[in-house]
């Protein structure tokens, strides 16, 4: 492990002094297998297969759905408003569709001089080479920003950048992306794509077969002109019948072609994606499991994304110092309709009272909260019948 030399740190930063490198193998690979052939795949290979790409946008679309609320209300403005070039929906989705491309996401944290955060910046992993301080005791950045008045900035700390991972190999340091499972399946579709294109490049369909009898052997080039000269017949005619004479014979051809066969062969590389990512192969528009219920799918997708939740909220718990939640309600019922569905079997168990189930759905935003109270109808009183005890019926009684 290389130990590197910093000249400058910027402002707040560390002593002057070395770091220990935690880059993770890319460089090594690609500078010991110069061909690139090495067992990894980059994030614009990846969002060039429609499966990677459907599923990467479905799972960032609902995360960035999704609210992040905070405990306290500095922690929560930044979070509602993290970039001044985007708005935050836009910022949150492209930081979560490069953690699901690339293991990580990184972004700089602006802030004035009493610590307060003015703005985040997003990076990207090309961008952002992470070190280990020699004593261990952190990590510091080399950032390279795309402002030419910015430039490098050397041993940044890790406390002015977030950094969020998913799976990591040393100790959490940095995250691995999770196309690196991909290659062989990608490997494959990508050698059938190529089959199926020679395939069709070189397919022959021929309408049918002209026998010529009794006229001896004929040369390819009398074949080629007798072939001609029977599809001009055939164009002269307006599709009309064929006709012929004794010595010649046509029979056309059904050819069942097995192009269909080979695009099939890979269809199972759509559930290996989805299954990398923890997702039923459903949500990639497949046939998934035939006896799987939409609750069953729509339970491990839920699951899913509180897995990827999970990071996050550590991540941003961590820098802000605050109790960070992602509330995925908004993501997964976003009519809110298995809410009131849940809530109302809770109202007829008995586990809750109607005003309490009124005040859950209020506050959830399902109800509005200047809701009328109901009205109970009022029902006129009718005159009572006394009836005697000897047999005989008494005149009407008044309530007075």
């Amino acid at each position: 492990m290389p130990l590197l030399k910093f000249n400058r740190g910027g402002r707040n930063s560390p002593p002057r002094g070395t770091a220990l490198s935690i880059a993770d193998d890319q460089d090594i690979l690609h500078f010991l297998d110069p061909q690139g052939k090495s067992k990894y795949v980059d994030a614009t290979t990846a969002v060039k297969n429609s499966d990677i790409y459907s599923i990467v946008f479905q799972l960032s679309s609902d995360l960035a759905n999704g609210t992040l609320k905070a405990s306290q209300p500095r922690a929560q403005g930044i979070l509602d408003n993290p970039s001044s070039t985007s708005n935050a929906h836009a910022f949150w989705q492209s930081m979560y569709t490069q953690l699901l491309l690339g293991g990580e996401a990184f972004a700089y944290r602006w802030r004035n001089r009493n610590g307060t955060d003015k703005t985040w910046e997003y990076l990207r992993p090309s961008q952002v080479q992470p070190f280990l301080l020699e004593n261990g005791n952190g990590l510091i950045y080399n950032i390279n920003f795309d402002e030419p008045n910015v430039g490098i900035m050397e041993a940044v700390p890790q406390t002015n950048v977030i950094h969020i991972r998913l799976a990591s190999q040393n100790g959490g340091k940095t995250g691995i992306s999770p196309l690196q499972s991909l290659v062989n399946e990608l490997q494959i579709k990508d050698k059938s794509d190529e089959l199926t294109l020679s395939a069709l490049a070189r397919s022959l369909i021929a309408p049918g077969v002209l026998k010529i009898q009794g006229g001896g052997l004929l040369n390819a080039k009398e074949k080629a002109s007798r072939s001609r000269q029977f599809m001009k017949q055939s164009e002269s005619s307006k599709n009309g019948p064929i006709v012929l004479d004794d010595l010649e014979d046509y029979t056309p051809l059904e050819i069942k072609s097995n192009v269909a066969q080979l695009l099939s062969q890979v269809s199972w590389t759509s559930a290996q994606i989805a299954k990398v990512y923890g997702v039923s192969d459903a949500m990639l528009n497949g046939t998934g499991d035939q006896q799987s219920s939409v609750d069953m799918i729509a339970g491990q997708y839920i699951r899913s994304l509180n897995r990827f939740a999970s990071a996050i909220e550590s991540e941003l718990k961590d820098k802000l110092g605050a109790n960070v939640h992602l509330d995925l309600r908004s993501s997964i019922d976003p009519l809110g309709d298995s809410l009131a569905s849940r809530i109302d079997t809770l109202q007829k168990d008995g586990t809750l009272a109607q005003n309490q189930a009124q005040y859950v759905l209020k506050q959830f935003g399902y109800l509005p909260d200047d809701l009328p109270e109901a009205k109970v109808a009022q029902t006129q009183a009718k005159p009572v019948q006394v009836i005697s005890t000897k047999g005989g019926a008494d005149s009407e009684e008044d309530d007075d």
